[in-house]
């Protein structure tokens, strides 16, 4: 999707000034979120949080976001994601071990997903199989850029399991890695469960942020899932 408007040249770049108690980390963040585009247009939307725009571009790029699609959305607190899909007409199940803010059409669980019982619990709000999974989570980050992605990609391993558990045959996985991408044995396992697999950095995402998408498309349901 195109970006934001007011997200062209002869913008004012807005300084923060140093202050005691602000160390120059969360400077840096505050400057960062006064001078983004898609934190200005996620506020003007109505979206919880930028995010939401990542999910646009990947929908106008790939089409998976139909209406009447059945969407788990996973690690889905503050709600971007799920108040996209919402909005696009499929039926939204999420869950978070966070609490979140009641969404229009989202049907929301603070929920573990490392549980047994809730991939059955989800298919069943959902009122069948879903269409697409989808994940934007990611582990606090340490600093450290191989732990980071370690951890991140620990939390795409649980949404994954959750997928193979309640996606259709032909359904879709959309799931948040780091920089390298995803790891040669994950990307293999995603390899054998869909069709198409693809990395992809939305132009919404920061151009000095890590993350990348997996995009895994026509789900090969096996027996004994």
């Amino acid at each position: 999707m195109k970006g934001p408007s007011g997200s062209g040249r002869g913008e004012v770049r807005v300084k923060v000034k140093k202050k005691r108690g602000l160390t120059a980390s969360s400077r840096e963040w505050l400057t960062r979120q006064l001078n983004d585009p898609y934190v200005h247009a996620a506020k003007a939307k109505g979206y919880r949080s930028r995010a939401a725009f990542k999910l646009l571009d990947m929908d106008e790029k790939f089409h998976f976001l139909k209406k009447g699609a059945r969407v788990l959305d996973l690690g889905a607190a503050p709600g971007g994601w799920s108040q996209v899909a919402a909005a696009k007409g499929a039926t939204v199940v999420a869950a978070d071990v966070l609490e979140m803010e009641e969404i229009p059409g989202v049907t929301f669980f603070q929920a573990d997903l490392t549980d047994a019982d809730v991939p059955a619990m989800l298919k069943e709000a959902l009122g069948g199989p879903a269409d697409l999974v989808l994940t934007d989570m990611a582990a606090p980050t340490t600093g450290h850029r191989a732990t980071d992605h370690l951890r991140t990609t620990a939390l795409v391993e649980i949404a994954l399991e959750v997928a193979e558990d309640t996606l259709r045959p032909g359904g879709a996985f959309v799931g948040k890695v780091f920089q390298g991408g995803a790891a040669n044995e994950l990307l293999a396992r995603i390899k054998k469960s869909f069709r198409d697999v693809k990395h992809v950095k939305p132009p919404s995402s920061r151009a000095d942020s890590v993350e990348l998408y997996l995009v895994a498309r026509d789900f090969k349901k096996t027996s004994g899932k």
